[in-house]
């Protein structure tokens, strides 16, 4: 199974600011078809060959595969904490932007930012052409399919059909988290906190190893690098860059509270 963050999947989620473990199917939903076949995205075809840049993913035996299973085994306690509901959370894929609005300091609707929004999901296409490939040629399988331990997410078909490295959700969260720290680079710490956290939490639930979720933050940075190159993608981030800052303006903060309840998970090292 591969990673498909297509743009009406995740931009209609996206729109409607869906989030919570009610959403968790989001997580490998359907890109949009058409005349000509899936969604485009930015660059299409185009997308760079990640397989070529990343690490070659570890193999059975060696120095990093033993290190990912220890910090599987280890991170199963996480369980019976107060970790483990926001790792169900952030299994909802498209719940990116809303869970960024603690570190931005707003939360972005269609109404108060519908050109950013729209950006973010046409990243989608892209995020899964990068994650797709090096997934394919590696098949490594995910952690709890080798070990024993709980995992935060049911252990469906679906899930176990898609390979471990690169992570889809770390490719994903980092590349909006760079393109969101691009918009309030006032704000870029704590969104790239946040950023981090969602991947990270990738490997709280079970369903990823370090070394994937390590390599997912390196194809997002490099699908972004990318990005930059095509002269639409500039031009919609430059709009996407007033609303935002509008959107900023006009408010209303989120709620002080459950920022700081999430800060406080944040920052544990979660393994």
């Amino acid at each position: 199974m591969r990673l498909k963050l297509g743009a009406l999947a995740v931009g209609t989620a996206v729109i409607l600011v869906v989030g919570g473990a009610a959403a968790q199917q989001a997580r490998l939903a359907a890109p949009p078809m058409g005349p000509a076949g899936p969604a485009p995205g930015y660059l299409g075809a185009a997308v760079p060959d990640t397989y070529a840049v990343l690490p070659p993913a570890p193999t059975p035996g060696d120095p990093r595969d033993l290190a990912d299973r220890a910090i599987y085994r280890a991170t199963r306690a996480y369980e019976n904490q107060p970790r483990w509901p926001m790792a169900q959370n952030d299994a909802n894929s498209a719940g990116i932007v809303k869970d960024l609005a603690c570190a931005l300091g707003v939360e972005l609707t269609p109404k108060t930012a519908p050109r950013t929004l729209a950006l973010i999901a046409k990243v989608g296409p892209d995020a899964s052409r990068v994650t797709n490939r090096p997934k394919d040629i590696y098949k490594r399988p995910r952690p709890y399919l080798r070990d024993e331990g709980a995992i935060c997410l049911p252990r469906d078909p679906a899930l176990a059909a898609s390979p471990d490295y690169p992570s889809g959700h770390n490719t994903w969260s980092w590349a909006v988290g760079l393109i969101m720290a691009e918009l309030a680079p006032d704000r870029a710490a704590p969104i790239l906190i946040r950023a981090r956290a969602f991947g990270e939490n990738r490997l709280v639930c079970g369903v990823h190893s370090l070394s994937a979720v390590e390599a997912g933050r390196d194809n997002g940075a490099i699908l972004v690098a990318a990005l930059h190159g095509n002269a639409q993608f500039r031009s919609d981030l430059d709009a996407a860059r007033a609303e935002v800052a509008a959107a900023r303006q006009a408010g209303p903060a989120p709620d002080p509270a459950a920022c700081a309840k999430d800060a406080e998970l944040m920052a544990r090292n979660p393994y």
